[in-house]
């Protein structure tokens, strides 16, 4: 018999093939009769002897390709039905569901002998199923209107996720740096790597803002030759802060673009390519974490606290101001080398596990060194000075200091990066003091020419006065200090040490007078000043020692080293240091030695007060404070 072919509603469906194995599908009822089990429906043959109705006419057959596509669909819905009753109870049950539900759908004539499913119930039914041709077991099939959709994308080549690069192949391409673009280079076509910071769809285009560190550009995507309305999609369903790659064409731009870098153009978009996808949560947003702190009480718009900018670093070193802030760093230390290499210095190396503490007293790391302890250093002191002695007439270090202080102040940590100098001097040490405060000014103005850019950065979240300075830095005697803060209220005695507050006070006193943010402070009192520090032969109560600021605050400490190994000896003596633990260092002044002086500056330090920002722990990447230790 012909299958697809119409049936009389009295007569009793004959099963399929495919269905014969289930017993479930006909079961032999009371009287005789066969009954079909489907929902509690039923129907029965005529009895015998009595006349069957005459049979309806019969349905005009339908065409053989229409036949042979009925077919398809019932063959896959059932292999696909078949599959996916699983194993075990549960897959069984669900088969003899599966068959009892077609017998139904027989009985009432919904469906044909080889399984094609009639009428609306069919054309719903047909919906729902997935095709055979679809992309295996477990695996939805695009939809019809996608396929055609993916067939009609000709730009399907110009976009999409990248394989992951693992140096197999050398591309022929060049990817010009996103501060680069500029009207210069208008109407070219260029290739961009940079990290989607926002993106905007819009109708039949997309805008992207790609960053690139503390510079980003304007991109758009928009249908056209290059771009397909599927290309659109993909580029705004790309997460923030992943990294792409663009081919685009650099435009002038009608109007300034801003909240961009680069104002003057954008960039139509050609190609793009995601290299590396960022999850679609961020610890933070980006544009929280650059909005300044006056503004966001205004307008009670969200930003960023401290510890959760340290908690999430790697995120929070990505916004401009963290990039423009460590750029300028890093250009504090090529000043700091450039300057002294020019003055004859040399750059060595020191031991940071040393024998005994570098300045005395008790704030130093002790470490388990094999059957005895070690110290982590305090300063490289006794190593540049041995230097000295070996005659290396001047040198400088750039390398990590440790301060076990328990002091959780805005400008105290207890690891940060020590600028040393150390040099011999014919007469005097102010020769010194001269030569280092001058390599600071060398470094002040190279910041305002090079790295006027990362300045201006910095200051649109932090707004502060230029830092200002004179030629020759402006030096005072510590008397002379202790009577402008007498003058203003503050009562301290002659031999004590200045605290923050009147360190700060004597700043503004000074920058009110003088007109200048740096100035040096000489001859403090011996009694605060470690124990290698020369005493002044006019005052036994002062001492060759001087500090530098900034902004009222010290920077760097310095002094003229004892260089006699008798008079060395007593001062040890006097401030209670094991003589044994620091003998190879006594011993180095007893072949002969230079007088010499020197200091250490703190780059963290410089860094914050020249930008005028209010934590030392904006300018240490990683900060180590006694509440930190990660990340």
């Amino acid at each position: 018999m012909d299958c697809g072919a119409g049936r009389a509603r009295t007569t009793v469906p004959q099963p399929c093939p495919a269905q014969q194995h289930s017993p479930q599908h006909h079961q032999r009822g009371a009287g005789g009769a066969e009954t079909g089990q489907a929902g509690g429906s039923s129907r029965r043959t005529a009895p015998e002897g009595s006349a069957a109705p005459p049979p309806p006419p019969p349905r005009p057959r339908p065409q053989p390709a229409l036949r042979a596509r009925r077919a398809e669909r019932a063959g896959a819905a059932l292999a696909i039905l078949s599959a996916g009753a699983g194993r075990g109870r549960g897959g069984r049950g669900a088969l003899a569901r599966t068959g009892r539900a077609e017998a139904a759908w027989r009985v009432r004539g919904r469906v044909g002998p080889c399984g094609a499913v009639r009428g609306r119930e069919g054309r719903a039914r047909r919906r729902r199923m997935p095709s055979a041709a679809g992309r295996g077991h477990g695996q939805d099939r695009r939809p019809d209107n996608e396929d055609s959709s993916a067939a009609d994308d000709y730009a399907k080549e110009r976009y999409g996720v990248s394989s992951m690069i693992q140096s197999q192949e050398k591309p022929d391409r060049v990817l010009v740096r996103v501060k680069d673009l500029t009207l210069e280079k208008a109407d070219e076509e260029v290739w961009v790597r940079g990290r989607i910071h926002t993106s905007r769809a819009k109708g039949k285009q997309c805008f992207l803002v790609l960053r690139q560190q503390q510079f980003n550009i304007q991109a758009l995507v928009a249908v056209g030759q290059h771009a397909s309305k599927q290309m659109v999609k993909f580029a705004a369903n790309i997460t923030k802060e992943s990294i792409v790659d663009i081919e685009g064409v650099v435009r002038k731009a009608h109007q300034k673009i801003g909240g961009c870098t680069q104002q003057d153009v954008e960039l139509h978009v050609q190609r793009i390519y995601v290299i590396s996808s960022a999850e679609p949560r961020l610890p933070l947003q980006l544009d929280d974490a650059v909005r300044p702190e006056v503004e966001g009480e205004e307008d009670g718009r969200a930003t960023v606290n401290q510890d959760t900018r340290l908690d999430n670093r790697i995120i929070d070193l990505r916004t401009s101001t963290s990039q423009a802030i460590f750029c300028l760093q890093s250009g504090i230390c090529q000043l700091f080398r450039e300057t002294l290499i020019r003055k004859g210095f040399v750059e060595i190396q020191t031991p940071k596990i040393i024998s005994a503490a570098s300045e005395g007293g008790a704030n130093v790391f002790t470490v388990s060194y094999f059957k005895t302890s070690a110290y982590l250093a305090q300063s490289p002191q006794l190593y540049k000075q041995m230097c000295i002695c070996a005659d290396f007439e001047k040198v400088f270090c750039v390398g990590p200091v440790f301060r076990a202080e328990d002091s959780n102040t805005h400008r105290h940590l207890t690891e940060f990066v020590g600028l040393d100098i150390e040099m011999a001097f014919n007469y005097h040490y102010h020769e010194v003091v001269d030569e280092i405060a001058d390599t600071l000014v060398q470094i002040f103005k190279g910041l305002q020419e090079r790295f006027q850019t990362e300045i201006q950065t910095v200051s649109k979240q932090f707004p502060c006065e230029p830092f200002k300075f004179l030629e020759p830095t402006l030096r005072l005697e510590y008397r002379e200090g202790v009577a402008m803060l007498r003058e203003a209220g503050v009562e301290m005695g002659d031999e004590e040490d200045l605290s923050t507050p009147n360190e700060k006070l004597l700043g503004r006193l000074v920058k009110e007078k003088y007109d200048t943010d740096f100035y040096i402070l000489d001859k403090y009192p011996l009694a605060v000043r470690p124990f290698y520090t020369m005493p002044d032969p006019a005052n036994p109560k002062t001492s060759n020692s001087y500090d530098m600021f900034m902004r009222g605050e010290e920077i760097l400490s310095g002094a003229q080293r004892i260089h006699d190994p008798q008079l060395l000896t007593e001062r040890a003596k006097h401030h209670g240091i094991d003589l044994e633990k620091i003998k190879a260092y006594i011993d180095s002044f007893r072949f002969g030695a230079p007088p010499h002086a020197g200091g250490g500056i703190g780059l963290e330090r410089v860094t914050m007060l020249y930008l005028g920002l209010h934590n030392v722990r904006q300018t240490s990447m990683f900060p180590r404070d006694p509440k930190r230790l990660t990340p």
